[in-house]
């Protein structure tokens, strides 16, 4: 089957809105789309950005070639006219948001898009899908990484989610402080580093667990880390530090209490010489598993089910909505939804974390009529402007894409939940870290 293009991976919605808007002429009208959340995940005290590079590279590909066009055509989602007008398409308009590995919080405008309507509504699915997924992922591994508290993570939940959505959640996953991933396709494309060895497959392949556990070190190296717990644990330890000496780099526990099991076992390890003998342990951790352990002598923490389905909260809830558009006379005009439970803010944002002595104390939005907002639009001392430009009249800053995206996405996310204040680091249920506050600068 040909590969789908980016574009394809839409609404239909988003189509049919663009060819009625053709036929009546509003399509050339310059508007401003927000994306944003309303709130947070239930009891979470901050949201994580991630998925802005994923984005910007799908967008550079954002073309609809003959297949999709034929679809098109065939299908009568759109007429023939809209079709000839989507075979041209190149996004030329601009965008603005927050950096890769920034923390967001309720009302945070996490990207703007500038453009015609015909440039910017049929982005919608496609930036809702990256952002709300890698989001939800980063979030997630952020709180992991609290509770680790400075030992390494490695994120091992690619058989948890679909193909492509494993590759996303090792890249998001990074970004919020994870060491390493088991997925080779996240290492490749991304720079990820990668790490792992033997399954209970392994063992189970072998006449005995002793066998299998020389013939790993052999291939492997005495660095190797053995699991040891297909068996009976006491048992599989004795026999690895048998087969590789107690220069063994690590064992793995994937199943028991793991508190008293990592105890027992750092108890046996040391007991037999191999004192620098890593822990390693899984079996279906989350933040507070992860918390749990924290007494525990374990030195690394393998996640997967909970991290790729956002620990709770898969999407991290944000929307896409017009909240801003010109009039004949090319006035920016704010536009915004009022039904009450899902009422929108209109007009263009520029987003500031207010700092005391490098603490946050509040999420600074503000609002002007359009696309104008610069650093200059608020003057309030000690603010970080959060908003950067990522496309300009169609041309996308490269440097967030790539694994030197990654790379500088993780650095920023660690100076970013370096600012907040210290109970928004907990892990127990409570009001957003810092609150979102609004200034008119219209």
């Amino acid at each position: 089957m040909t590969p789908v293009s980016p574009a394809m991976l839409t609404d239909r919605y988003e189509l049919t809105m663009l060819d009625a808007a053709l036929r009546d002429g509003t399509a050339a009208r310059r508007c401003l789309f927000e994306v944003f959340a309303r709130r947070l995940p239930d009891g979470r005290r901050f949201g994580v950005v991630a998925g802005t590079g994923r984005l910007l590279s799908l967008l550079r590909d954002f073309r609809f070639d003959d297949d999709a066009l034929r679809y098109l055509r065939d299908e009568r989602v759109v007429d023939a006219a809209t079709v000839d007008v989507l075979a041209d398409y190149r996004f030329r308009g601009t965008i603005r948001g927050y950096r890769e590995g920034e923390l967001y919080f309720p009302g945070s405008p996490v990207l703007t898009v500038e453009g015609t309507f015909a440039d910017a509504v049929v982005l919608e699915t496609l930036v809702l899908s990256v952002l709300n997924y890698d989001s939800a992922v980063a979030s997630a591994a952020a709180r992991m990484s609290i509770a680790a508290q400075g030992r390494p993570l490695a994120e091992m939940g690619s058989r948890r989610a679909s193909e492509r959505a494993a590759v996303a959640a090792a890249r998001a996953a990074s970004i919020a402080g994870f060491a390493a991933t088991s997925n080779l396709a996240a290492g490749r494309e991304w720079g990820i580093p990668t790490m792992g060895t033997a399954a209970h497959a392994w063992v189970l392949l072998h006449d005995s667990e002793e066998e299998a556990f020389r013939a790993q070190v052999a291939a492997l190296g005495v660095g190797t880390t053995l699991l040891v717990d297909t068996y009976d644990t006491a048992r599989g330890v004795a026999t690895a530090i048998r087969a590789a000496g107690p220069a063994l780099g690590g064992v793995r526990i994937d199943s028991g209490d793991l508190p008293l099991v990592a105890a027992q076992v750092r108890a046996q390890l040391d007991a037999l010489g191999a004192t620098g003998t890593r822990i390693t342990v899984t079996s279906d951790l989350d933040e507070y598993a992860i918390g749990a352990l924290a007494a525990a002598p374990v030195d690394t923490y393998g996640v997967g089910t909970a991290l790729v389905t956002g620990s709770g909260a898969p999407t991290a809830g944000m929307v896409y909505k017009m909240v801003a558009r010109q009039d004949a006379a090319g006035s920016w005009v704010p536009v915004a939804k009022s039904s009450a439970e899902k009422a929108t803010l209109g007009g263009g944002k520029a987003a500031f974390r207010a700092l005391r002595d490098g603490t946050a104390t509040h999420e600074l939005i503000a609002v002007s009529a359009g696309f104008e907002p610069t650093d200059e639009a608020v003057e309030h001392p000690g603010a970080r402007s959060l908003v950067v430009p990522l496309v300009v009249e169609g041309q996308t800053d490269t440097a967030f894409e790539g694994p030197a995206g990654v790379v500088a996405a993780r650095a920023h996310h660690v100076i970013a939940r370096a600012e907040l204040p210290l109970a928004g680091l907990a892990l127990s249920r409570g009001e957003p870290a810092i609150p979102t506050t609004y200034r008119d600068a219209r």
